[in-house]
């Protein structure tokens, strides 16, 4: 039964599965390293010798809008601003609850009054990463986990489908201070982690945090009205519908895809994923981080893969006459190697960086192009999640959130030389 399998999805694919470098190393748990972690004296986080961090900004930290900043600090982006600055872009998964232990009260534009969610800007000197400003954006949205940039700024994404709830947001990064809401319907309303925009045709890739999840994308019909005239469909492996993703793929297969409508993507109830499951929809265990480089979107699933710690699939895009094309990109074989997998982002050097969310010690992991993991940060203040993995658009900052602890962090240090120094300490565990 399994030949068959695998026989029947090459195939479908109509390519033969040959094993990338990739896939070899992570199938016999080979590991690199940028050279051993040096234990912080502060307690707060672990990183390679020639590496500095500094905190940016903190939870209830004032900001220059008066207001302070919400806690647990998610998805995040930074964009090239004017006059040599930098802007992150920031998202705070909060929930609903009574506005106390240090929270503000939700300003007059809230989209919910009752929701402690949204969006913050934090403005940078692009030199000194010195902190120039900082404000709300986005007010009253719930659990803003993951989201993506686009031609238009910030599009942060709620993970949650409570009644009013689970949409994309556009954010303007300019913004000096906390605006009206500006939802996406079109993106559909279910529980969103990420997306990313093609700025060459506009549509959008979004990200679907459940076990039973699917990934989308919305087409525009019209250029002209890329956020409102369009369609939203869910991707299909073609010749196998309903395809699960965690099991039913291997290093090597390349799956020819299709995309097929949503009837209905803005519903009362939380039923997307089954309007794309009853059309064939390929199946994807939580789907967050989502980034876009080249012609290429790498999605991260968190629970996804045969140890249910996680998996990163590459979708390559086609054209009109050649079909999207998904692969497999890496498995985790252990925690040790990687420990679900949450955002990540493609760095300037040509490493994914790898934001944890596992649940035991949490790291910051790169992936070089020819398959080396190794490891970048360690939370050694809690050992928990790391979130809004990103980086300067020239390359030589990282940024990263500390979510339990409330910190914004820069990374700063050889950053270009991480894929040779990983090549160089590789090593093959027996």
């Amino acid at each position: 039964m399994v030949m068959r399998r695998r026989t029947v999805l090459k195939a479908a694919a109509g390519a033969a599965a040959v094993a990338s470098p990739l896939a070899f190393l992570f199938q016999r748990k080979a590991f690199a390293d940028a050279g051993p972690l040096v234990p912080d004296p502060a307690r707060i986080l672990d990183l390679p010798a020639g590496f500095r961090y500094t905190i940016l900004q903190r939870t209830f930290d004032p900001m220059s809008d008066g207001y302070k900043v919400p806690g647990r600090p998610d998805g995040m982006a930074c964009f090239a601003g004017p006059a040599d600055t930098l802007s992150l872009m920031r998202n705070h998964e909060l929930d609903k609850a009574p506005f106390d232990a240090g929270y503000d009260k939700p300003p007059p534009e809230a989209y919910d009054p009752k929701a402690m969610g949204g969006v913050t800007r934090l403005v940078l000197h692009k030199k000194t990463l010195g902190r120039i400003s900082s404000n709300r954006v986005l007010a009253g949205t719930l659990r803003n986990c993951g989201g993506g940039t686009s031609p238009w700024g910030w599009l942060s994404c709620e993970e949650d489908v409570e009644q009013g709830h689970g949409y994309v947001f556009r954010c303007r990064t300019d913004a000096e201070r906390v605006a009206p809401a500006e939802r996406i319907p079109a993106y559909g309303r279910f529980r969103h982690e990420a997306a990313c925009v093609d700025a060459r045709t506009f549509i959008a890739y979004l990200s679907e945090d459940q076990v039973d999840g699917c990934f989308y994308r919305y087409r525009p019909d019209d250029p002209n009205r890329p956020l409102t005239s369009g369609k939203l469909q869910a991707l299909r492996v073609t010749g196998a519908p309903r395809f699960d993703t965690s099991r039913d793929i291997d290093h090597g297969m390349k799956l020819k895809v299709d995309w097929i409508d949503v009837p209905n993507p803005d519903p009362k109830d939380d039923s997307v994923r089954q309007q794309a499951a009853a059309a064939g929809a390929a199946r994807f265990r939580r789907g967050e981080g989502v980034f876009l480089a080249d012609g290429v979107i790498y999605l991260c699933c968190t629970v996804g893969g045969r140890q249910s710690l996680g998996q990163v699939f590459k979708l390559k895009l086609g054209d009109r006459d050649v079909p999207d094309q998904l692969e497999l990109f890496a498995e985790s074989p252990g925690p040790s190697v990687l420990d679900m997998p949450d955002n990540i982002f493609l760095a300037p050097w040509g490493d994914l960086l790898v934001a944890e969310d596992g649940a035991g010690e949490q790291f910051v992991r790169g992936i070089t192009p020819d398959g080396r993991a190794y490891d970048l940060a360690r939370n050694a203040a809690s050992g928990g999640e790391f979130a809004g993995i990103c980086t300067s658009p020239s390359g030589d900052a990282i940024f990263v959130n500390m979510q339990q602890e409330g910190f914004t962090v820069a990374i700063t240090g050889p950053l270009a030389e991480l894929s040779r120094r990983a090549k160089h300490f590789a090593r093959r565990p027996s």
